[in-house]
């Protein structure tokens, strides 16, 4: 398989982190899960749209409880600046990454430093909460199809970090990485990425794939620094309260 395009990666994030329901409404895909976070809560555009289009998106996204959420991708510049004229705000400029899994699995973890789990432990739960992680996302990861899994890292003989991988087509997504505060810049981030990669590549995926946001600094160095590439970006506009 030839490395995923853009398009094949916000494909991979609706297969690998899944909204409760989808709803084609005119020219837009309205996404109905208010408490997974953004990626399962933004509409976006699947053609041409007008701003005369734009009050259809927020009524549905209305009718359903949740804040008019709008996600743009690569090719949706016009309707970005008809969206920034109508109040909406920029945010969460998000970086996609890609690497095949051969590049990443070459080393695995020291013994005992990483598990894969599932379903999550009580434990990663905690961590994933005392980072923001909460029960929405969660619901989230338990809906999302096999094979799927999550990582749970230990420095110092101590659960220190967890993070959820799941594979579609031929390549697998790692969402919701979260190291405790107190452990990081220890190396539990990149021994839970190499970990994702050699779980990958046992299930039959060619590439591994992340997301992180453009601000997050320390985890696009890392990404970076393991050999992964930068294939785009996303990011989302929210009305003005």
């Amino acid at each position: 398989m030839t490395r995923p395009t853009k398009q094949m990666i916000y494909a991979l994030i609706d297969g690998t982190w899944p909204a409760c329901a989808k709803r084609a409404v005119g020219p837009w895909m309205v996404r109905v899960d208010g408490q997974g976070g953004n990626r399962v809560s933004a509409t976006t555009a699947e053609g041409m749209v007008s701003d005369a289009d734009i009050p259809t998106a927020e009524e549905a996204m209305k009718y359903v409880g949740q804040k008019p959420l709008f996600m743009l991708r690569d090719g949706d510049t016009a309707l970005d600046q008809l969206l920034k004229a109508r109040g909406y705000r920029s945010r969460d400029i998000t970086n996609m990454y890609v690497a095949p899994v051969d590049l990443i699995a070459t080393r695995r973890p020291p013994p005992v430093t990483t598990f894969e789990v599932w379903p999550p432990l009580a434990t990663q739960v905690e961590i994933w909460k005392s980072g923001g992680v909460g029960q929405g996302r969660l619901d989230v990861m338990d809906r999302a199809l096999q094979p799927k899994t999550t990582l749970l890292g230990r420095i110092d003989d101590t659960p220190a970090a967890t993070g959820f991988v799941a594979k579609a087509a031929d390549c697998a997504m790692i969402h919701a990485l979260e190291v405790a505060r107190e452990y990081r810049r220890k190396g539990l981030a990149r021994h839970l990425t190499r970990a994702a990669a050699f779980w990958a590549k046992e299930q039959g995926a060619s590439y591994l794939t992340l997301l992180t946001t453009q601000a997050n600094t320390p985890a696009n160095t890392l990404y970076a620094s393991l050999g992964m590439t930068l294939v785009g970006q996303y990011h989302y506009r929210v009305l003005q309260e």
